[in-house]
C-alpha cells in the first residue's frame, strides 16, 4: 500500500489563458516518482476536473463523468490509459460527485465537448438529480438538501433532518422493502432518461455512452442503470458500452492505489487501476467497432 500525504487545497490564479489550472494535490507527490492527483480548470467552467490539463489545440476525445472518470486514488484513470492506447489526447472531464444536473448546467463544459471529435460519456448516477422527491444540490450532486413534500406525505414515519447524502436517504428509503420506493424509483429513472435526452440533445460530436455498474460491499445501486434505460437513448448514441466493475475493497486492489493515512476508507470504495484498464479497454473496442 502507498499511502500520501493529507491534501491540501490551493486557491488557483485566473487569467486570460485558455487552460487555467492548479496542481494541488489532493494526493502529495510521494518522491520523485510519485503519482500527482491534480485537478484542474477550463475556461469557461467552474468544476475542477482531473489533472494535468490537457491541451485542446489538435482535435481530442472527450471523456465525462463523475468519480470512475475522474480516477480518484488512482495513478492512471482510464481516460489516460484510453489516450495512450489511441495515440491522441483523451482530455479528462471527470469531476467529482458530478450528475447529470451538473453536467447539463455548465456550459463551459459543453463548449469544451462540442469541441472534440468524439465524447465518451459515463453514464450518470440514477440518484444525483433532484426531481418531485428530493432536491440536490447543483454543484455536488450527491448532496441531499431537503425532501419535497411528495417524499414527506410518501414516508410520514421518516425522520430526513439527519440525512446530508442522496445514498443515505435512498438505502434509508429501500430498506423499508415496500412498494413506496418504486414510486421514487420510478420518478428517478424517467427525470434520468428525460435529463440524458436533453443533454444528449446539445452535445454536438458523437457519443459514446458509458454505463459502469459498480459493486460496493457485495451491493449494487438501488436504482441502477438499466437496458430499458440505455436503449431509450440508443438512437442519439454512437455506441453504448456497458461494464461490471468492483471496488479495490472487494477486488484486492486496495494496495495499489494511492491514499492518505485518513483515506483508506473512501479508497476501498472506489475502482483500481485494473478496472480503469478494462474499462479503456471496452472503450477502445467500441471505438474501433466505430471505424
Amino acid at each position: 500500500m502507498r499511502t500520501l500525504g493529507i491534501s491540501q487545497y490551493l486557491r488557483p490564479q485566473y487569467g486570460n489563458r485558455v487552460n487555467t489550472w492548479v496542481s494541488d494535490m489532493s494526493y502529495h507527490q510521494a518522491g520523485p516518482c510519485g503519482a500527482e492527483d491534480a485537478v484542474c480548470q477550463y475556461a469557461g467552467s467552474k468544476r475542477w476536473f482531473r489533472g494535468p490539463v490537457s491541451s485542446l489545440d489538435k482535435p481530442f476525445v472527450a471523456c465525462v463523468g463523475g468519480d470512475e472518470t475522474f480516477g480518484r486514488f488512482v495513478e492512471t484513470p482510464f481516460p489516460a490509459v484510453l489516450g495512450a492506447q489511441l495515440g491522441e489526447t483523451c482530455a479528462n472531464f471527470g469531476s467529482l460527485f458530478c450528475g447529470v444536473e451538473a453536467m447539463s448546467r455548465d456550459q463551459g463544459l459543453l463548449d469544451l465537448i462540442n469541441r472534440s471529435r468524439l465524447c465518451v460519456l459515463q453514464a450518470p448516477c440514477v440518484s444525483y438529480q433532484s426531481n418531485r422527491f428530493y432536491r440536490v444540490h447543483s454543484r455536488r450532486n450527491d448532496r441531499f438538501l431537503e425532501p419535497m413534500q411528495d417524499l414527506v406525505d410518501l414516508y410520514p414515519e421518516e425522520d430526513f433532518t439527519e440525512v446530508h447524502f442522496v445514498r443515505h436517504l435512498l438505502s434509508k428509503l429501500h430498506a423499508k422493502s415496500d412498494a413506496r420506493f418504486d414510486l421514487v424509483a420510478q420518478e428517478l429513472r424517467a427525470g434520468w432518461v428525460q435529463n440524458l435526452h436533453s443533454l444528449l440533445g446539445r452535445i454536438v460530436p458523437p457519443v459514446v455512452l458509458l454505463c459502469l455498474r459498480v459493486q460496493r460491499d457485495h451491493t449494487q445501486d438501488p436504482i441502477p442503470v438499466d437496458g430499458a434505460m440505455t436503449d431509450q437513448l440508443r438512437p442519439q448514441c454512437a455506441s453504448v458500452v456497458q461494464r461490471s466493475v468492483c471496488v479495490s475493497g472487494e477486488s484486492d486492489e486496495l494496495e495499489d492505489m494511492l491514499f492518505g493515512t485518513l483515506q483508506v476508507p473512501m479508497a476501498a470504495h472506489m475502482i483500481g487501476p485494473a478496472a480503469h484498464r478494462a474499462i479503456a479497454g471496452a472503450v477502445l473496442s467500441a471505438l474501433r467497432d466505430l471505424n
